[in-house]
């Protein structure tokens, strides 16, 4: 990498970053929605608090739906930035500048993962606060498996950011894609539980091995137990990234 593209890059990231917390959806949902979820939750079914009767027992663990949360509400950020870009012609004007779609994607990747680490760190913080029964696990290692999972989703996200034409359609679009991807992740039952044709799809969907790794992480079998998923999150990125790089429109 030239200092020239670098500077390029990171002036591209500092604007996005400014950008995305003038956007309410993007900084909304991905700082502020899953948050309040999780304590919602979290108070819904009295997690970490003692009481009389024994708390209610939780058919999901919320503070990794909150983290699919952040990462879904980057991608659906990303999609209609890039669509509005596309829209308003920047990204026309963008194109005849040296920047490749590598270097705008790069840039998203960026301040959607240092926003997702703000969002998890808050997450963080608030089940320390309010759930501390509930909150026992390695934040670093779960923080780690977030970036990965959201980092594979987002990829997933480049693909539906190069081929929405209009940011009218970018939330639904986004939103028909993303959450039931959500159902089929092994968050809510078993991704074995499902019938066969639809547990094959939700072996090639990003959040399927993003749950697992985070729920491996949270119950303590860590990462060696789920070199699979690993593998499929670093494999799907790299798919998703080639796609997005083939079909991205300027215009």
């Amino acid at each position: 990498m030239t200092p020239r593209f670098l500077r390029g890059f990171w002036k591209l990231t500092w604007l996005e970053t400014k950008i995305f917390t003038r956007e309410p959806m993007g900084f909304v949902g991905t700082l502020v929605m899953p948050l309040l979820v999780f304590i919602a939750l979290g108070r819904a079914f009295s997690l970490g608090k003692p009481a009389v009767a024994p708390p209610v027992d939780m058919p999901f663990n919320a503070a990794i739906l909150a983290a699919v949360l952040i990462a879904i509400s980057a991608v659906q950020s990303l999609t209609a930035i890039i669509s509005i870009y596309r829209e308003g012609g920047i990204l026309k004007r963008l194109r005849s500048t040296p920047l490749s779609p590598v270097t705008i994607m790069g840039a998203q990747v960026v301040v959607k993962l240092g926003f997702t680490v703000i969002s998890l760190a808050l997450l963080v913080l608030a089940g320390k606060r309010l759930f501390p029964g509930v909150m026992q696990v390695n934040v670093f290692s779960f923080t780690l498996a977030v970036l990965l999972g959201t980092f594979s989703i987002l990829s997933l996200g480049f693909v539906l950011a190069s081929l929405v034409p209009t940011a009218r359609f970018a939330q639904p679009i986004g939103a028909l894609v993303l959450y039931p991807m959500l159902a089929l992740s092994g968050l809510f039952f078993p991704v074995a539980r499902l019938p066969h044709w639809l547990e094959a799809i939700a072996y090639v969907l990003p959040v399927t091995h993003a749950v697992a790794l985070m729920n491996g992480v949270w119950d303590g079998s860590g990462w060696s137990a789920h070199l699979v998923n690993v593998a499929a999150l670093l494999i799907l990125f790299a798919v998703f990234t080639a796609i997005s790089t083939k079909v991205f429109r300027w215009e």
